[in-house]
């Protein structure tokens, strides 16, 4: 086990000193390639400046920020570098545009992080050197205000279309903020995007989409890390710096059903961060709370956190587009897995998004499945179909036998406490999720070779 520090510098002339521990193993993130910021943050500030949006300097410090956990959560591997396999000691020393209104941001920012990847982040701020007091080129002089009255994640999933569809039928002109991940999710994002463009030509409606990658061996002598639990820090950062540039109130949606949102942990294997935790409720409870902390005046909401992925599908105020669209978008957690088993790439049908897709579009799914008939025969729990399945089938026997258990497994993910109302409710969806995977594996057999 060892305890890591990541250093931000912008530039090589950036000399500032930065103490460190005599247990901790220090790595530089270089911002700054020639005379452009790297990572990413450069392209996506030049890309609003192109939609003559300007972020304020505090939404472009998000971008570094979000570089600065984005390259420790994907270079830093959990098992060489944690006691337990799992959990990173991880130390940030970011360069911000203001580091007095950061440090006391600091302690939400943390709370969110820990409670998101799992493990021990601590977060300092410094002044940007005077070279990159601002970093944000200034958008080209007009007499129009953007024309978007919102931002909304673009992920190229089935939700995020449902959410992009019922905002632009409700008269919306949101940014749609996608992060540009492999292959087939960037491919589905465009896809999806596309279908959008054609079915409203009369909507000024448009996307930022922001690539931000790194190479391995950032951390000297470290294989890098594929659980990528700290995502959604990334997603909601790039989506809160495009709310910045809006010059007024706004509100990033982030589209998820209430059961992905949620994610009660099927069975015990799952428990804390081994269940993603991108949108539950707690998180963006945090993020609410930083935004406050920085003056940023936005907020985020998930307008779905009380459906089922299927009342979400149900719901859809256009769903002859949706029926049209639904094939271009992509829910698998892992799409490129078959390329190691010589399989087709795309929807495995047996990871826990796949089965929650499936069950949200039955009886008419035009979704191609790797897996595409769960009732062949019985599937083996030795192997990744059966486990996946047969977790939920354990998780759905449990809850239909005590239905009272909702009340109480919905806390087992993390605290709810950000607002008691909303507890039944919850419960509730929880619930009706199950349920309607439970219709989906219907007569499916899973048993051990």
């Amino acid at each position: 086990m060892r305890r890591h520090v990541l250093i931000g510098r912008f530039g090589v002339d950036d000399k500032t000193r930065v103490p460190k521990a005599r247990d901790e193993v220090a790595s530089i993130l270089q911002l700054v390639v020639g005379n452009r910021l790297d990572h990413g943050i450069g392209q996506a500030l030049n890309d609003l400046k192109t939609l003559s949006l300007s972020p304020s300097e505090i939404g472009a410090d998000l971008l570094v920020v979000a570089a600065h956990v984005h390259a420790a959560d994907t270079r830093l591997s959990r098992s060489s570098e944690s006691q337990d396999a799992w959990t990173r000691e991880i130390r940030l020393v970011v360069p911000v545009s203001d580091p007095v209104r950061w440090a006391a941001t600091a302690p939400i920012l943390v709370r969110a992080l820990n409670f998101l990847t799992g493990d021990r982040w601590v977060v300092g701020f410094r002044k940007r050197p005077k070279a990159f007091k601002t970093i944000v080129p200034a958008a080209p002089p007009t007499l129009l205000p953007p024309p978007f009255d919102g931002v909304s994640l673009f992920s190229g999933g089935l939700d995020s279309l449902i959410g992009a569809i019922d905002t632009l039928e409700g008269k919306g002109t949101p940014l749609l903020v996608s992060h540009a991940g492999e292959g087939l999710v960037s491919k589905s994002q465009e896809r999806c995007f596309d279908g959008l463009k054609a079915a409203y030509p009369g909507s000024a409606f448009s996307r930022l989409r922001v690539w931000m990658s790194f190479d391995a061996g950032l951390f000297d002598d470290v294989a890098s890390e594929d659980t990528t639990r700290g995502r959604s820090f990334l997603f909601f950062s790039l989506g809160v710096t495009a709310g910045t540039s809006l010059a007024r109130p706004f509100v990033l949606k982030v589209p998820e059903n209430g059961l992905i949102a949620l994610n009660v942990p099927l069975d015990r294997l799952r428990l804390g961060a081994l269940s993603t935790r991108t949108t539950h409720p707690f998180y963006i409870a945090r993020w609410n709370e930083m935004l406050v902390a920085l003056g940023i005046a936005g907020r985020i909401e998930n307008p779905y956190w009380d459906k089922t992925k299927g009342e979400m599908v149900a719901g859809c105020v256009n769903p002859s587009l949706l029926a049209k669209l639904a094939p271009s978008s992509l829910s698998c957690s892992s799409p490129s897995k078959g390329r190691w088993t010589k399989q087709p790439q795309g929807h495995c049908g047996f990871c826990l998004p796949c089965l929650i897709r499936r069950a949200s579009l039955l009886p008419n799914d035009p979704t191609a499945y790797t897996l595409a008939n769960l009732s062949a025969g019985p599937l083996d729990t030795k192997q990744a179909a059966g486990q996946q399945i047969r977790s939920f089938q354990m998780a759905i026997a449990r809850l239909a036998a005590r239905p009272g258990l909702a009340k109480v497994l919905i806390h087992k993910p993390g605290p709810l406490y950000d607002d008691e109302a909303r507890h039944d409710a919850l419960a509730d969806v929880y619930r009706r999720g199950l349920e309607e995977v439970g219709r989906l594996l219907t007569g499916v057999q899973t048993a051990p070779t």
